[in-house]
């Protein structure tokens, strides 16, 4: 065994690990906050994505629908993240080797280095799109990519409990 399966195999087995894995709500209870994390933050995501290839609110500049959904997007990661690190505790041992989980964290990696890239290089420009009504290409592209990574996290999200 790996220094890292020995660790998933201790987190799985601690007291708390054992206690959400083995209740019977518990598990479900901890899961459903998870989903509405992820609804709450991808969904977000989606809102600002839509806007940014011309699908929806077109009529509002950028930025007025950017920023009243930053602080309900990182709320609703926080929430994401807490639940799926309880989740992946309880489980530690199994998910390590579960293929869909590997490539869900993978894209959960890679959508957010897609928003930090898009905000890195656009933030800046924003306001002088929603001025000449043009996204440029590049951010097109990212908001494509987001949607596409998302729409994978999900669907993994789903398939973990199948693989």
């Amino acid at each position: 065994m790996t220094l890292i399966q020995l660790a998933c195999q201790w987190l799985a087995d601690t007291a708390i690990g054992t206690r959400i894995r083995e209740s019977d709500n518990l598990f479900s209870a901890i899961e459903t906050v998870h989903v509405l994390g992820i609804v709450v933050t991808a969904g977000t995501i989606a809102i600002v994505d839509l806007r940014v290839l011309g699908v929806l609110l077109k009529r509002l500049p950028l930025r007025a629908v950017i920023e009243p959904l930053i602080r309900v997007t990182w709320l609703g990661f926080a929430v994401m993240t807490l639940s799926g690190l309880l989740l992946f505790w309880s489980e530690a041992d199994k998910l390590y080797f579960n293929p869909a989980f590997r490539l869900k964290m993978f894209l959960l990696l890679l959508a957010g280095g897609n928003q930090w890239l898009f905000h890195r290089t656009h933030d800046a420009h924003i306001a002088s799109w929603s001025a000449a009504n043009i996204v440029p290409r590049r951010a097109r592209a990212g908001a494509m990519l987001s949607l596409t990574l998302w729409s994978g996290i999900i669907v993994l999200g789903r398939a973990i409990a199948y693989l």
